[in-house]
């Protein structure tokens, strides 16, 4: 039976459960539901997870059950949850994805982070909706457009610059929060404009089968067959760090920092939240009109340090401008921090210069002919206190032959000890709470109030028998009123307040105790703003452009509905649906390789003999078999990899189409495809 739910939505101007504009949310990854609650005790206000289909990570989704669990454990500290249903629909998805959702809103997730907009027109519960980097917004009038249309909280595209943010502030809704990834891996193309994973895999990174395709080796040739770069990893960039530009990102209306990764382990993400939770409360210490998005102090076992946990070196990418060192052309993986070099070779080992601590176990890299090269040590043994002898796990006979040499730089990219003091328990994560226990009439009572003024008061019928030693008594009922250590509270002040000093039996001060606990929990229960949709305004306001491409990702009859009801009038499929049979932009990309080998013309311009000779002519990629044309929008700055989808993909039905349905009843769909299929509904291929 079809839930109605519409009728549930509130009004435009109600309370929203959104983003207060004050409030600073720090949103961490979490891979499964375990990884969510370490994200939580190491200091995320928000987690994002994957549910058991539609996520734009097939490898990283989560039964409703598990999400509901780690939607209890959020809901205590006021942290909230948001679950990915970001995938792009195919017209026979519509129905499951509506009753996904409302068994997600049921679990008490707080929002959906969404990327097909046929979701608007379907009757969804009233939870609130964010538009995710999948929308590709990078520009005021289409961030205005989805807090129209009822996105209570919008996540903006990596490329864009501060200054941009400051544009699409200035251009939307104040109580409609902005989101900016501060942290991790970049994807090289415009969220939601690449195609090259579809038309080499048939993997579509829009509906969450992202082959990275972007992370292979490629050779850069001119328009005239030169070679510019030989086997780099042209469109492989070096990993987001915010760190510096937190400051000025408040300044220009983010509100919401988000950490990419949700493929990465439990150690990642316990170390990057830690890292951003104390650069962001340093800042609040700074700036009292700002506050947490969640309650709770964090008291952490470690030293965060986001260089010490899996990274591709890093950049602030284009948050200041355009940089010609973003990519990470050598290696796109961990290369590790710089930690010495090798100042002696034996038989069976060598010698380290380095004034780190080393441990079995290690690992270690080095460069040789542009590749990562690496060991792991068996052995490691202190010579003097700059000197370390290397027992690696392979003979030195063939790490010489990948380059290991006297005088090679060496890199630790797996530190055993920090690994081991990540897998342990390493941060806590406690509410402030005062307690004021007082005597009634006829017995005691206890009231816990926490840091945001929520009250849990528990009374007990007891006899008032006076403490033969006074000063002694009350010093053993604050011990025991204080043991919260089992809560999420943490005692900062005691009241007894009290007309005399009474014998308190440490039986009655337990349960007043825990009765006090359970009537605040509940109190802040009913404090905590449920989840609800943004009323869209009325009538429909028109969407910026009159005609959508195949970069719109359109896939179902819905999604069409939506558009031409916003006055759409050309709407063409998404790349997915394989009408797009000739060579198109398979990539679309603010990353330019003309700049990042000094070929720009806007590098030459003031050059003396040089402005106007270099042109903007195309240049090829080239990998295997595939040859990718680049071509370069000068006046938007955007560089474009041209291609085709190989035939073999153009062959294959599209998921959901009537040639795909066809083929499935007569037993002739292609074992690619069903595993394709079945890997987009959260299964492994």
């Amino acid at each position: 039976m079809r839930r109605a739910f519409a009728a549930r939505l509130i009004p435009a101007g109600a309370t929203l459960m959104t983003l207060p504009t004050h409030h600073l949310e720090l949103l961490a990854p979490a891979r499964d539901a375990d990884i969510g609650r370490e994200a939580v005790l190491h200091g995320a206000d928000a987690v994002y997870i994957g549910g058991p289909s539609f996520g734009a990570r097939t490898k990283a989704g989560n039964d409703v059950a598990d999400i509901a669990g780690l939607c209890d454990f959020a809901h205590r500290y006021g942290a909230r949850v948001f679950v990915t249903v970001n995938t792009i629909l195919h017209d026979d998805e519509l129905e499951s994805a509506r009753t996904l959702i409302g068994q997600l809103h049921d679990a008490g997730v707080d929002a959906l982070i969404v990327q097909d907009m046929a979701l608007l027109e379907l009757d969804l519960p009233p939870i609130a909706l964010h538009a995710s980097t999948q929308c590709d917004i990078r520009a005021a009038a289409k961030a205005r457009f989805l807090a129209d249309v009822g996105f209570s909280q919008l996540v903006l595209a990596r490329e864009m610059s501060i200054a941009q943010i400051r544009e699409v502030r200035a251009a939307v809704a104040p109580e409609v929060a902005l989101e900016y990834f501060i942290h991790g891996a970049l994807c090289v193309a415009f969220s939601g404009n690449c195609y090259i994973s579809e038309a080499h895999t048939g993997r579509s990174a829009n509906r969450g089968g992202c082959s990275q395709e972007c992370r292979l080796p490629y050779t850069l040739e001119d328009g005239q067959g030169r070679v510019v770069a030989f086997d780099k990893h042209l469109l492989s960039m070096k990993d987001n760090n915010q760190s510096a530009n937190l400051r000025a990102l408040i300044d220009a209306g983010i509100r919401s920092f988000k950490i990419e990764g949700r493929y990465k382990d439990m150690a990642y993400v316990k170390n990057v939240t830690a890292h951003y939770r104390q650069r962001l409360d340093e800042i609040l210490d700074e700036r009292p009109e700002l506050a947490r998005a969640s309650d709770g102090r964090c008291r952490f076992g470690f030293v965060p340090d986001p260089e010490r946990t899996f990274n591709r070196q890093s950049s602030d990418y284009f948050a200041t401008g355009r940089k010609t060192d973003i990519g990470a052309f050598d290696a796109p993986t961990h290369v590790g921090q710089a930690i010495g070099r090798v100042s002696a070779i034996g038989r069976t080992h060598f010698d380290l210069e380095t004034g780190e601590t080393l441990a079995n176990g290690d690992g270690l890299t080095w460069m040789h002919k542009r590749e990562v090269r690496g060991a792991q040590v068996n052995t490691a043994r202190v010579i003097d206190a700059r000197h370390w002898r290397i027992t690696p796990n392979q003979p030195l006979a063939d790490l010489a032959a990948q380059g290991l040499a006297v005088g090679v730089g060496i890199n630790r990219n797996v530190d055993r000890v920090w690994q081991q003091t990540l897998a342990r328990k390493s941060a806590e994560r406690s509410i402030d709470v005062t307690l004021h226990f007082t005597d009634t009439d006829d017995g005691f009572a206890l009231t816990l109030t926490d840091e945001r003024g929520a009250s849990g008061r528990a009374s007990i019928v007891c006899a008032h028998d006076p403490a033969q030693q006074a000063e002694r008594a009350n010093a053993s009922l604050r011990e025991q009123l204080t043991r919260l250590g089992n809560t999420v509270f943490s005692a900062t002040e005691v009241t007894l307040d009290c007309r005399a000093a009474w014998f308190v039996p440490a039986s009655v001060a337990n349960t007043l105790r825990r009765d006090a606990v359970a009537a605040l929990d509940a109190a802040r229960e009913a404090r905590r703003p449920r989840s609800c949709r943004r009323a869209a305004v009325e009538p429909p306001v028109p969407y910026p452009d009159t005609a959508l491409s195949y970069l719109a990702n359109v896939y179902n009859d819905a999604a069409r509905r939506f558009y031409t009801r916003h006055g759409v009038q050309l709407i063409d499929a998404a790349f997915e649906a394989h009408e797009e049979a000739g060579e198109v932009s398979l990539m679309v990309t603010k990353h330019c390789l003309r700049f990042s080998f000094n070929l720009c013309p806007k590098q030459a311009k003031g050059v003396t003999g040089v402005q106007g000779q270099v042109r903007a002519e195309p240049m090829t990629l080239v990998s295997g078999g595939d040859r990718l044309t680049l071509r370069f929008d000068c006046k938007a700055c955007e560089m474009h990899v041209v291609g085709r989808a190989r035939p073999h993909i153009l062959r294959t039905p599209a998921p959901g189409s009537a040639a795909a349905q066809h083929a499935a009843l007569s037993g002739e769909a292609e074992a690619g495809t069903a595993a394709s299929t079945h890997a987009l509904h959260g299964k492994s291929r």
